[in-house]
């Protein structure tokens, strides 16, 4: 691989780099928006049901899950406004109850490509961002100098807030109470403004919710899904990355082809280059 987005043109070995998994494990009773379907997994056929002539026998699960719940990547299906779709298509012509026949997920091509990690986390001097903290463009911009990188078009932007260390506590993961920090609008229109192709974040929503406010709105889900034609990565896990210090990276990013769904899950990776922007051999 001689070329991937951001690294045009240097040689690229994936053999032995470090890489970091950005997912949450997926199991039962793990936070999740109430909007969603609960994941749910149970063994349909357990070792010994069905015993082979020779002694063999296999095990196998049935899986029940929403698309956006654990970590997961939204399609611009996922949000209209005013009854539109991004690219001013009208929902009601290609929705039906097989899904949407315009900008599903499978519309999502694999990223492969260079992501800058914003820590907003670390530019306040804390372990995570207080519940219900609006992330602000003086918190984008802040970090981003911090960091010392640019956000280049077409490239990915994390960011952090430290949020994944309450993931084993539900009641606060998800913010239905005391709110959970994330972009507010003006920092929406900013990421809105690079042209990035994928915003990723710690938290169930890419959004600021206030204490006791739920997802009543989700203005950032408009600016970006709708408006600007960027996808949304949800529920990631960040708080390994955050340790490495390393601002920029190789991000592989390979959603479920899920035929007219409106999001789903994902693993993705963190290929950690050099110091001096390649992949170590």
């Amino acid at each position: 691989m001689n070329s991937v987005h951001g690294f045009p043109g240097r040689p690229v070995s994936l053999a032995g780099a470090p890489v970091i998994d950005l997912a949450q494990p997926m199991r039962r009773g793990m936070p999740q928006s109430p909007n969603h379907p609960p994941f749910r997994m149970l063994l349909e056929r357990r070792h010994g049901d069905h015993v082979r002539d020779d002694g063999g026998s296999a095990a196998n699960e049935l899986i029940v899950t929403g698309g956006h719940v654990g970590t997961h990547v939204d399609a611009l299906a996922h949000v209209s406004q005013a009854g539109l779709l991004h690219g001013n298509v009208p929902a009601d012509s290609v929705q039906s109850h097989e899904g949407f026949s315009r900008h599903g997920i499978e519309e999502f091509p694999p990223y492969v490509g260079r992501a800058v990690f914003l820590d907003i986390a670390a530019v306040h001097g804390v372990p995570a961002l207080a519940a219900g903290y609006e992330i602000t463009v003086d918190d984008l911009e802040r970090a981003r100098d911090a960091a010392g990188v640019d956000i280049e078009a077409g490239g990915a932007v994390l960011l952090g807030s430290g949020w994944s260390r309450h993931w084993d506590d539900p009641r606060v993961f998800t913010g239905q109470e005391g709110g959970a920090p994330g972009p507010g609008p003006a920092a929406g229109a900013w990421i809105a403004d690079h042209h990035v192709r994928v915003a990723g974040a710690e938290t169930i929503a890419f959004e600021h919710i206030p204490p006791g406010r739920g997802h009543a709105e989700l203005p950032v889900h408009r600016l970006l899904l709708v408006e600007a034609g960027i996808h949304i990565v949800e529920t990631m896990r960040l708080t390994e990355l955050a340790t490495t210090r390393r601002p920029e990276f190789l991000l592989v990013l390979a959603p479920l082809p899920l035929v007219g769904a409106t999001g789903s899950p994902v693993r993705p990776l963190a290929v950690l280059p050099d110091q001096d922007g390649t992949v170590p051999a």
